[in-house]
């Protein structure tokens, strides 16, 4: 089975096919850096950044840029409120971004340009539209001809004149520039300055870029005038996306700035829309740092990257207590089973705890449902199936072994399948630190356990029943398990 892509361009699933051979040019829309980001942008550099794992494993060769938009109304308005820069602002949180998208095991793009640091391409673009008749310049402002492109509106499946009909006079009441333009529905390529705003010298006076040809311009400069996949938000369908195709492909004679446009669903909030201008939305951190699930847990990282995955990536998703609670017992499961390898591979007489997999006849039917399951448009939510499968398996035999209780699986087949493991979660960038098995889960120490099991036994011998369930409810509180077992000591283990 060959790999499929469903393209907002076509509203089909089509066969991959790039423009050079196993080789993949991919831009992803970054943020706007004007506040710490939000679950929805977890969801969003999440997919992307697991489609980049999965196109690499399949073979291709993967250029990835993700832009930073760092000079926005958004951006100046926090720098007021901060009494602030707008360069501060947008360091601060670009590196608020780097510092927690990395928390989610999101991988470094290949670049990041920055507009500020195209603002000659910006121009030029900018010039060239102009020249070719598709933009004018008014008071300092340049405007692209909408209607100059007849293919406008293609992405979205919107057509002017219904966009038009249902605006009726709040087009112009919600626009204060609609008195320069020749048409409500152009938009703007370069803007004038205003007092106290950061600007650049350009043909067309002092202004700055408007924030649709940003992304031109650094994709034409970063990976050319044709890209294989242009991925983002749902939400940036319109008019964002569709503003880009339009000046890119006026500018370069038609040609299509992306074979394929990907788009993932938004994320609600227990049935509500997501929203910061709501306050309806919780950030990274937030999440991570102070949030408990149904359980009063923290959050692992590794559960919110995994309940991105569970759902299909162009659909909604509903975060609720219950389902983050939910992928939170799905990564314990899928945990357990990524570190059986390190915990008991040498009681079961691994020569070494290499994760690397070989291609083996045990292994095989793995690895072909996984990847059958994602070459269909990246359904990660199905190959997490297989995942979820052999982690259980994994985690049953360690409960067994953790019982001394007698486990008849070939000792081989289980390396076969916990190498399988680590690879297909690797590609779904689910990783454990197999340092973790070093550290106490519980407060107390080894030999404390030991002291309280004693006093327990010391009681239940008294029929000291009260005394025994106490001790018993203390171990459980501190995640250890007791195993009693008639005529013999009791054993236990930390969970």
């Amino acid at each position: 089975m060959s790999l499929t892509i469903y393209n907002t361009l076509t509203r089909t699933k089509e066969p991959f096919q790039t423009l050079t051979p196993n080789r993949v040019k991919m831009y992803c829309c970054g943020v706007t850096v004007y506040d710490y980001c939000h679950l929805g942008h977890a969801r969003s550099y999440i997919v992307w950044d697991t489609v980049r794992r999965y196109l690499q494993w399949r073979g291709y060769a993967v250029e990835y840029v993700q832009n930073f938009t760092d000079i926005d109304d958004k951006i100046l308005k926090r720098a007021d409120v901060e009494q602030s820069s707008m360069q501060a602002v947008a360091e601060k949180y670009t590196a608020a971004y780097f510092e927690d998208l990395h928390r989610l095991n999101v991988r470094d793009a290949d670049s990041y340009p920055l507009a500020t640091k195209h603002i000659q391409e910006i121009q030029d673009l900018i010039a060239d539209l102009e020249t070719k008749g598709f933009a004018y310049a008014v008071d300092g402002d340049v405007y692209f001809r909408v209607r100059r492109f007849d293919e406008y509106g293609k992405l979205s499946k919107r057509n002017l004149e219904d966009l038009r009909a249902g605006a009726g006079e709040r087009v112009e009441a919600a626009d204060p520039d609609q008195i320069k333009k020749e048409d409500p529905f152009d938009f703007a390529l370069w803007k004038a300055a205003k007092p106290g705003e950061p600007s650049w010298e350009s043909p067309w006076g002092n202004g700055r870029p408007g924030w649709h040809i940003e992304c031109s311009a650094m994709i034409q400069k970063q990976l050319g005038d044709t890209i294989d996949i242009h991925c983002g938000g749902g939400d940036l369908v319109f008019p964002h996306h569709e503003n880009e195709i339009a000046q890119s492909e006026c500018a370069h004679d038609r040609r299509p700035l992306s074979t394929y446009w990907m788009h993932n669903g938004m994320v609600k909030l227990s049935g509500e829309k997501m929203s910061k201008s709501l306050g309806n939305f919780i950030t990274i951190r937030k999440l991570l740092d102070d949030y408990r699930d149904g359980n009063h847990q923290p959050i692992d990282p590794m559960t919110v990257r995994l309940f991105v995955l569970t759902a299909q990536y162009r659909k909604p998703m509903d975060f609720s207590d219950a389902s983050i609670t939910a992928a939170g017992q799905s990564w314990q499961t899928i945990k357990d089973g990524m570190l059986f390898g390190y915990e008991f591979g040498e009681k079961l007489g691994w020569d070494n705890l290499d994760p690397i997999r070989a291609d083996t006849p045990a292994t095989i039917a793995e690895v072909d449902r996984f990847r059958t399951a994602a070459d269909d448009d990246f359904n990660f939510a199905e190959g997490l199936v297989v995942v979820f499968e052999l982690a259980k398996e994994l985690r049953k035999v360690g409960n067994i072994i953790t019982h001394d209780s007698e486990q008849t699986a070939d000792p081989m087949l289980l390396k076969d399948k916990w190498q399988t493991l680590i690879e297909l979660a690797g590609v779904l960038g689910l990783e454990v630190n197999p340092d973790e098995l070093k550290v106490q889960v519980s407060g107390l120490s080894d030999a404390e356990i030991e002291s309280l099991l004693t006093e327990r036994q010391i009681a239940r011998a008294n029929k000291d029943f009260a005394t025994s369930d106490r001790i018993r409810a203390q171990l459980t509180e501190e995640k250890i398990v007791v195993i009693d077992k008639a005529g013999v000591p009791s054993t236990w283990y930390r969970g």
